[in-house]
C-alpha cells in the first residue's frame, strides 16, 4: 500500500472536486439565466457528485491495488444511469403534447456529469475542451437556430406543432 499524504490528498480532492463544481455552476448559470428548471445549484451538484464517484473509485482502486477497469466502468455506467433519471425530470410536454421543453437542459445535465467525471479522473484536456464546446453550444446555439430558421423557412418563432422544439 502507498503511504497516505493527507495534504496531497486534500489538495487533489480540492482541485478535482472544486473544479467540477465550478464547471457545473458555470453551465448551470447559463440555464439559470434562461429561466430553465435546472440551474446553477443543480448543475454544480451533478458535476460534483459525478467527480466524487470517479475520484473515489480511482482512489479505492489505487489504495487496494485492485485497479480493475471493469469496476471503474461500472461506476461510470451507474453515474450515467442516475443522470438519465435526473435529466428526464426536466423534460415536459406542453400544448397537449405538441411541444417538448427541457431537452437542452437535460442534455446540459448529462454533459455536466461527464465533465464532472473527467474532473474526478483529472483529465484536464478533456475538461477544458468539453467545457468550451458546451458553453459555445449553449451560448451561440439558440441564436444560430433562430437565424437558420428565419433564413431557411422564413419563420421568426417556432410553431406550436414543432415536436422538435428544444428549450
Amino acid at each position: 500500500m502507498t503511504e497516505l499524504d493527507p495534504l496531497h490528498d486534500t489538495l487533489a480532492a480540492l482541485i478535482r472536486l472544486g473544479l467540477a463544481a465550478l464547471i457545473g455552476a458555470i453551465i448551470g448559470l447559463n440555464r439559470e439565466l434562461h429561466h430553465k428548471p435546472a440551474g446553477l445549484r443543480t448543475h454544480a451538484l451533478v458535476s460534483l457528485s459525478a467527480a466524487l464517484a470517479i475520484y473515489l473509485s480511482l482512489d479505492f482502486a489505487e489504495s487496494s491495488r485492485a485497479a480493475n477497469d471493469a469496476s471503474l466502468t461500472r461506476v461510470v455506467q451507474g453515474v450515467l444511469t442516475g443522470i438519465g433519471f435526473l435529466g428526464a425530470g426536466v423534460i415536459f410536454r406542453e400544448d397537449q403534447g405538441k411541444t417538448i421543453k427541457g431537452l437542452t437542459t437535460a442534455a446540459s445535465i448529462w454533459v455536466t456529469a461527464c465533465l464532472g467525471m473527467a474532473c474526478g479522473a483529472a483529465r484536464w484536456s478533456a475538461v477544458a475542451v468539453g467545457l468550451v464546446i458546451t458553453l459555445a453550444v449553449l451560448v451561440f446555439g439558440g441564436p444560430i437556430e433562430k437565424d437558420l430558421r428565419r433564413r431557411l423557412f422564413g419563420q421568426e418563432e417556432k410553431t406550436s406543432g414543432d415536436l422538435s422544439e428544444l428549450d
